[in-house]
């Protein structure tokens, strides 16, 4: 595999992508790609901010032709982008904006639409191992790392994960999703999965029920709704009625058994998850109504040491220690019993704060909340547990009450503490640093 077309084969007028403005032809696509790689500047890192998905990916794609390097950081606060101008100082910044969003040298894309000539440019040949991400994890379990990605591993991911996107949804659909397309999983799931997985994009962005409605509506069917356990609950909390959708994927935290089925059942479509992470991409899929173990992609390898996971082989760069705690049932299946970070002993029980989490947004009036763990003691593990929720017109008694019916005394949060709201991101987590933030302000 020495190089990869940078889109799989299919004819000059099929449909790649839709806009607000209509649908866009691969031979569109490939003329605004074109456009944006001619005035691309002379360097070697840039940093794609387009708030437009169909932006995002031409432009992301263009540098990928051009042999630039797209650095997606996990956030844009201050420190975040000094230190990357200290380390890139070549970094330019591409966007969709009138002007820059941040201080850096600027080009806006979105003029650099490729025109109606009647020339259909060919597609460009990728040699499989140019680098073309740094991608950094969320910092959802503390300091963001940067993580390198190739080509042609990302091909391979992606190939393989759509054979199991499109058998769940009887055949390749229109993608739209919930989720930020800056990250791992939005960015496989919404940009990669239609582009190279011979779908097609969906150029918004939808967050609130209305607004996804809306979205769906837009498009033709079939369609794959990309989200979150977080943004399907909110799906479900209303009485908003959803288009058709062919199938819908979850990532980013399990799905508990209750949420998928009453998903299915509410929107009359197979819900598949997907399981990975920024180190490793996706790497295993399983229908959560269907079996409750996991099946990693073909080539992908698991072996267990000293109560490590590690997973190698297949479309991985390098080999990866798994920051959950697995239980392999075969060579190519396994269940997932939690993060490692998220493994608590309170007085000699353990359980999950992921399961924890589950059970209290399960809960009647409850419209989010978040277990933590405000102190530890080394000889006593975890001297306690506490929660924030939003749960406007309950008390802390009647959480206690039905967090009793579920889980053992031990597990209680004290304190409860109600919030307006919960600072999650994009994908639905909490970053480290803005749960410690909640801690200290609240908790003394």
């Amino acid at each position: 595999m020495n190089s990869l077309p940078l889109l799989p084969e299919s004819g000059v007028d099929s449909i790649v992508a839709y806009r607000d403005t209509g649908p866009v032809t691969r031979s569109e696509f490939l003329r605004d790609l074109f456009a944006i790689t001619a005035r691309i500047p002379d360097t070697g890192h840039v940093l794609n901010l387009c708030k437009d998905r169909y932006w995002f990916a031409t432009t992301l794609f263009a540098s990928i032709a051009r042999g630039t390097l797209t650095v997606l950081p996990n956030s844009l606060a201050p420190d975040i982008i000094a230190n990357l101008r200290h380390d890139l100082p070549d970094l330019v910044c591409l966007g969709d904006q009138p002007s820059a969003p941040i201080e850096l040298p600027y080009l806006q894309i979105s003029g650099c639409q490729g025109g109606l000539s009647a020339d259909v440019p060919a597609v460009p040949r990728i040699p499989a191992e140019q680098l073309i991400m740094h991608v950094y994890t969320s910092g959802s379990t503390g300091k963001p790392n940067r993580h390198a990605k190739t080509f042609g591993r990302i091909w391979q991911c992606i190939t393989t994960g759509a054979g199991r996107m499109w058998a769940a949804a009887s055949g390749p659909c229109t993608v739209i999703g919930t989720v930020p397309f800056q990250h791992m999983y939005g960015l496989e799931s919404t940009i990669f999965l239609p582009l190279l997985g011979g779908g097609r994009l969906a150029s918004r962005l939808p967050f609130f029920p209305a607004d996804v409605s809306a979205a769906l509506a837009q498009l033709p069917a079939p369609r794959l709704l990309v989200t979150t356990p977080f943004h399907l609950r909110m799906l479900l909390d209303t009485d908003i009625e959803f288009p058709s959708v062919a199938a819908i994927v979850s990532a980013t935290a399990p799905l508990s058994g209750e949420l998928a089925a009453e998903a299915e059942a509410r929107l009359s479509a197979p819900i598949i998850e997907i399981y990975g992470s920024t180190e490793t991409g996706q790497i295993a899929t399983r229908q959560p109504t269907q079996c409750a173990e996991w099946e990693v992609y073909d080539g992908i390898a698991l072996k267990q040491e000293q109560g490590a996971t590690i997973v190698s082989d297949g479309h991985l760069e390098c080999s990866q220690t798994l920051n959950d705690t697995i239980e392999l049932c075969g060579p190519s299946r396994f269940r997932l019993l939690g993060r490692n970070s998220d493994m608590v002993n309170v007085v000699g029980k353990r359980s999950s704060l992921s399961y924890l989490n589950q059970v209290i947004t399960s809960l009647p009036g409850v419209h989010d909340g978040v277990f933590c763990i405000p102190e530890t003691h080394p000889e006593r593990n975890v001297s306690r547990l506490a929660a924030f929720v939003v749960a406007p017109g309950l008390h802390p008694d009647d959480i206690q009450s039905s967090l009793l019916q579920q889980l053992d005394p031990v597990f209680l949060p004290r304190p409860i503490i109600f919030v307006e709201s919960l600072p999650r991101d994009g994908n639905g987590k909490i970053p480290a640093s803005a749960m410690a933030e909640l801690i200290a302000k609240h908790i003394p």
